[in-house]
């Protein structure tokens, strides 16, 4: 039976996963959400809390992103190991796909829903305290990068790069990281260049006009 991800391509969380299954060319049918079609309905039935990605393996549903990475890891493996066999260097990996998804994701997407409110119901308090957390989770990733790493966790592409590169993708279109910041500067590039999110993007693309706050033109 084929993989089933529900999801939608301009969705930061849903390019994390696609980015995983991209780097080991795994099979898979994306079931994209819509409003009011087939796909959306077998979505509410599978996860009633109505957040995506979801995957679909057989007669198993995995929710959250990190988890279904991990799944994919375990039950169709290939040839990029996206979570190490090293148990320490697992526990960093994991640890910095929660610092990617906490302090980078999390900031970016409190700006951009508020961008869709209504002008009397925006929260500019929680916009500015989002853009400070963003400024002290860029401090710390550029001074992690600046021990010389290719990647997040070392030398080896991981779940926490899949983490990183929608996160910061988007985090840079809303909060723009500052030009001291060369070494997180220089590992998005990386990251941009990266086949398997290079497609996500492209595959993205057309959506670019939905983005509340406006997509920058460039990227």
């Amino acid at each position: 039976m084929t993989l089933v991800l529900y999801g939608h391509p301009f969705s930061s969380y849903c390019q994390k996963v696609l980015i995983a299954l991209y780097e080991n060319a795994t099979p898979f049918e994306l079931r994209e959400l819509g409003r009011g079609d087939a796909a959306a309905a077998e979505f509410g039935a599978l996860w009633p809390i109505g957040k995506m990605p979801v995957l679909r393996d057989e007669s198993r549903t995995v929710v959250e992103s990190s988890v279904i990475v991990e799944h994919l890891g375990l039950h169709h493996p290939g040839p990029v190991r996206l979570l190490p066999g090293d148990r320490d260097a697992a526990i960093e990996v994991r640890m910095l796909d929660r610092v990617f998804d906490n302090y980078v994701m999390t900031p970016m997407q409190k700006i951009v829903a508020d961008a869709i409110r209504a002008p009397e119901v925006r929260d500019p308090h929680g916009v500015a305290e989002a853009r400070a957390l963003l400024d002290k989770a860029y401090a710390w990733i550029d001074g992690l990068l600046a021990g010389g790493r290719t990647w997040a966790a070392g030398d080896a592409f991981t779940l926490a790069d899949c983490a990183a590169a929608p996160s910061l993708f988007y985090a840079d279109w809303v909060h723009g990281i500052a030009p001291r910041h060369g070494f997180l500067r220089a590992y998005r590039g990386r990251l941009l260049a990266r086949p398997s999110f290079a497609r996500a993007v492209d595959e993205a693309r057309p959506f670019r006009r939905y983005f509340p706050p406006g997509a920058p033109d460039r990227d």
